[in-house]
């Protein structure tokens, strides 16, 4: 019977150092594939693959689409793609962001569930917001273990604290630790049976890899309707809880956890502001032009007429400009939202097995 020989890794800001450290402390023996997701630009070449194969002892390379999966090697997901796990294999997609991401962590770990269940072990390291927390939940539910960096440790803690914060875990720890973790759960047996797996966590991944079939029935599609727009294409988002897991997903499969939905919104606030200061100072430039105009053709009731309109839009915009300047548009404040709030309510760690 086959142990937990599956292990998927997210991270973001600061995870490169993590992961490093982590692939470190990994035997050269690992009987487990692993699978990586770091969140990198689309348009950045990836050398991660690289520095992980010299940091440590697992052959690591870029997967590629439809490649078959091997013990002791490390799949890399290349930028632009997500990263889905099927049965004996890998898949890549171009499927719609979750989170703001492609790759995104949450994809890699709900397509881990489906396809292998208990024997799936998730590992959520240093990053901004909280992407892999909804992740971890599925992992979960589908009997496997979840363990993540001890924020206190982490650069980035928001990840980490996020999954602590809303996940059942099975242990916090140093990176170090985390690698003997992972390979003392690698030689365990998973345990017997396998817990059902929820429709909607079926149709989510579908919808990752684009497949019709999760676009053609409406009343199969996960969650309620909300009142808010998807930041991605306009459409109606729809309200899902995983656990304590507050998310949206779009009928196209454009998917926001509560946090990064925020942090998109006020990225939009902020381009409409500066938006609106282009239009107020080119409103004001254009009446201070007409109003010389109309100065020079000797009617001094346009001219103040213009002149008022240029000291209205000067007004306005030194309002907007105050605004941008202080960060009060609230952009500043969601960027990294858990590192400067208080935990909401104490982590829920299970006690080191052993």
């Amino acid at each position: 019977m086959p142990g937990h020989d599956v292990v998927v890794v997210g991270a973001s800001a600061g995870g490169i150092e993590a992961l490093t450290n982590l692939v470190r402390h990994l035997p050269s023996d690992l009987p487990a594939a692993v699978f990586v997701v770091v969140h990198i630009p689309p348009t950045v070449t990836s050398v991660l693959p690289q520095i992980l194969q010299r940091a440590g002892r697992l052959p690591a390379a870029h997967a590629a689409d439809d490649q078959p999966i091997e013990r002791g090697r490390l799949y890399v997901a290349p930028p632009d793609h997500h990263l889905l796990l099927r049965h004996g294999r890998v898949r890549l997609s171009r499927g719609p962001k979750e989170n703001g991401h492609r790759p995104a962590v949450d994809t890699l770990f709900r397509s881990a569930a489906i396809a292998y269940g208990p024997r799936v072990i998730g590992v959520v390291l240093s990053g901004s917001l909280d992407d892999g927390a909804a992740g971890l939940v599925a992992i979960k539910q589908r009997g496997g273990v979840a363990l993540v960096q001890d924020p206190d440790e982490a650069l980035f803690p928001s990840m980490p604290r996020a999954a602590l914060e809303n996940v059942d875990v099975d242990a916090a720890l140093p990176v170090s630790d985390l690698a003997d973790r992972i390979a003392s759960c690698v030689g365990e047996p998973p345990p017997e049976g396998e817990p059902p797996m929820d429709e909607a966590m079926r149709v989510e991944s579908a919808m990752a890899e684009v497949d019709s079939a999760a676009y053609d029935d409406e009343a199969e599609h996960p969650g309620q309707p909300s009142v808010f727009g998807c930041p991605d294409c306009g459409g109606v988002l729809w309200e899902l809880r995983d656990g304590e897991v507050l998310r949206f997903r779009c009928r196209v499969g454009h998917a926001y956890s509560a946090d990064s939905l925020l942090a998109e919104q006020a990225e939009q606030i902020e381009g409409a502001l500066w938006a609106a200061l282009r239009a107020l100072d080119e409103e004001r430039s254009l009446a201070e032009r007409l109003a010389r105009r109309a100065e020079e053709r000797g009617t001094p009731t346009v001219r103040e007429r213009f002149a008022e309109r240029a000291r209205d839009a000067a007004v306005r915009a030194d309002l907007i400009r105050s605004v941008l300047v202080s960060g009060q548009n609230g952009a500043r404040d969601v960027e990294h939202p858990r590192e400067n709030a208080p935990v909401a309510r104490r982590p829920r760690v299970r006690p080191a097995r052993g």
